[in-house]
């Protein structure tokens, strides 16, 4: 059981325990990240303070009797429902929208950004794993496209994009930059110009490094999010940086080891889409 004295959360430290939009969720069993546009889903960012404790054990910190959907994340593009997604071996895949109420959808990562999204009016949910390969193989608007098929009515979801790897920490190669640029700005542009636009929308920064550049892949992310036609003022970003939070959260980027802290949310009875419902 964690011990609430002890670090980040023994001392009124602004960083850690005052975070506009969000809010930390003290429990007999330590402390998670909410977004406060989410409040009325359950769900919950748990940090590293929670090793050991899989979905199963962290799904009854958030509700009582759901259950438990995860996959096998392997950095692409597939979106599952989340009834194909109960058991081991767990399937492959980087996202999940929930097909039922009570469904608890996790996601895990350890720079890569975890994005929970809800549909206030349908009561569904969706979880998504979003590192640069996801997000270049466009895996948030899929997501998107199963858990709200109308595009007229996407100004029901509410997004988001919780601790990660920030842009002044996360070195990429420039094709890995370009590659990313290439999904948010028109497809007949040069690369060179997809980045320069990147670069002036802040999703791309400089890099003493020849041949490498920074890459804010949360603000990638919202921008695919955003010409999904989920509206600016729906999507939420957590202002926390894995590599930069070590007594928070795992690194991959920092320690080189592989660890991760897992995010999830619950999805709500409702009237499911036919066309969700017509992919189970």
């Amino acid at each position: 059981m964690a011990d609430h004295s002890t670090e980040p959360f023994n001392r009124p430290d602004g960083t850690f325990n005052t975070l506009a939009g969000w809010t930390w969720i003290g429990c007999y069993g330590g402390y998670f990240l909410q977004c406060d546009q989410l409040a009325d889903f359950e769900h919950g960012f748990f940090t590293r303070l929670w090793q050991g404790r899989p979905p199963e054990v962290l799904a009854g910190y958030l509700s009582a009797g759901v259950s438990v959907h995860r996959t096998r994340q392997v950095h692409g593009n597939t979106v599952l429902l989340a009834s194909k997604a109960v058991a081991e071996p767990w399937p492959e895949a980087d996202a999940l929208v929930s097909d039922q109420g009570g469904q608890s959808l996790w996601v895990c990562g350890a720079d890569c950004t975890p994005v929970l999204i809800a549909d206030r009016a349908s009561g569904q949910v969706a979880s998504c794993h979003a590192g640069w390969r996801g997000v270049a193989s466009r895996i948030l608007p899929a997501t998107i496209a199963i858990l709200c098929p109308d595009p007229e009515r996407r100004g029901d979801l509410v997004v988001a994009l919780g601790p990660a790897v920030s842009g002044h920490h996360y070195q990429v190669e420039t094709a890995v930059a370009a590659e990313v640029a290439q999904t948010i700005t028109a497809l007949d542009l040069a690369a060179d110009k997809d980045l320069a636009q990147m670069k002036s929308s802040g999703v791309v920064l400089d890099d003493p490094a020849p041949d490498h550049l920074r890459l804010d892949i949360r603000r990638a992310a919202r921008l695919q999010i955003e010409a999904s036609g989920v509206p600016r003022a729906n999507i939420h970003t957590c202002p926390l940086c894995t590599f930069s939070e070590p007594e928070l959260f795992h690194s991959w980027r920092r320690d080189q080891v592989k660890a991760v802290q897992w995010s999830g949310i619950v999805s709500q009875a409702g009237e499911f889409s036919e066309d969700v419902e017509s992919l189970a």
